[in-house]
């Protein structure tokens, strides 16, 4: 090797170990990345699966609608993982089948619940021609399910023991045989369980998002999921005023006792008429709610 030719090897290796040691005094001083959460809350999933719901037609007990998607969520629960358990009874002569997911058999020490059912009349509807048909409920029934299904895939597996409750017949009251809110008393008295927390979403895939504190529910619950709203960036959404008070799912768990909290955003245009469709729901409204009770839940569990 002439000298020529030793002095551009020697200048070579030089450069190339310079380089790797400017990349190893980078690694290794640079600040640590923070880790990324793994749960993330996918409103655009939830929004599909609204779609999905719409699709198999009227969800009314006793329909094939109805069975279908409730084969269809235990599919989806079991494949994420959770124990799926239909309890059947009956109640004012109709069969009721609330769908009841958890991971292990330990007691809840919360319970999300959502109804799955539609309304079978549309008698909300602007145009009385359609007071006889049945609702779409993207809504009204799909968004909640939405909402749990999206937290089945996303909590994460060490939070505090917690199920999953999808409540039949909430729907159809002021019809004659029927009442509102079926499910959800057979579900409190077939289950003497005491979770130190109940929530309760209805109707909260609304493209105009606006959730105001319900009177029934527990104030001092109430104010905590507000308060992880906020912190969210959703306080648009979760307004921090009184207005309704609901006759719905929640019912059951205050008359037994239980801490319990019903959001919901009752101000709803399309609410029992046949324009409760997709269209009428954002992907955004499911994320600021799923986002919340996601959140939540982790707080509950001692996660950040």
């Amino acid at each position: 090797m002439t000298n020529r030719s030793a002095r551009l090897f020697l200048s070579i290796l030089t450069s190339l170990v310079l380089i790797a040691a400017g990349w190893y005094i980078y690694s290794y001083s640079r600040p640590a990345q923070p880790e990324i959460d793994p749960a993330t809350f996918n409103g655009q999933r939830a929004y599909a699966d609204v779609e999905t719901q719409v699709g198999f037609g009227p969800r009314i007990p006793g329909t094939e609608g109805h069975t279908k998607i409730r084969e269809w969520m235990r599919d989806e629960l079991v494949a994420v993982g959770w124990q799926v358990e239909v309890q059947e009874s009956e109640a004012l002569g109709h069969p009721i089948k609330n769908v009841i997911a958890k991971r292990s058999d330990e007691p809840p020490q919360i319970i999300l619940g959502a109804h799955y059912d539609t309304r079978m009349f549309a008698d909300n509807d602007p145009n009385p021609e359609n007071h006889k048909k049945p609702v779409p409920g993207a809504n009204d029934g799909g968004s909640g399910v939405a909402v749990l299904l999206e937290l089945a895939r996303t909590l994460p597996e060490d939070t505090v023991p917690i199920w999953l409750v999808f409540f039949d017949a909430e729907d159809n009251g002021n019809i004659k045989g029927w009442d509102w809110t079926l499910g959800s008393p057979e579900f409190v008295r077939n289950n003497p369980v005491q979770p130190q927390a109940v929530v309760i979403v209805d109707m909260i895939g609304d493209a105009d998002l606006n959730i105001y504190k319900e009177h029934n529910s527990n104030p001092d619950l109430m104010a905590k999921l507000w308060r992880t709203a906020r912190s969210l960036g959703y306080g648009g959404k979760f307004i921090s005023e009184y207005k309704h008070s609901m006759f719905d799912d929640h019912r059951p768990f205050l008359q037994a006792g239980i801490p319990t909290v019903l959001i919901i955003d009752f101000d709803y245009p399309y609410w029992h008429t046949l324009q409760d469709t997709p269209d009428k729901v954002s992907a955004e409204s499911l994320q600021a709610v799923g986002k919340t009770l996601l959140v939540w839940v982790m707080q509950q569990s001692g996660q950040p």
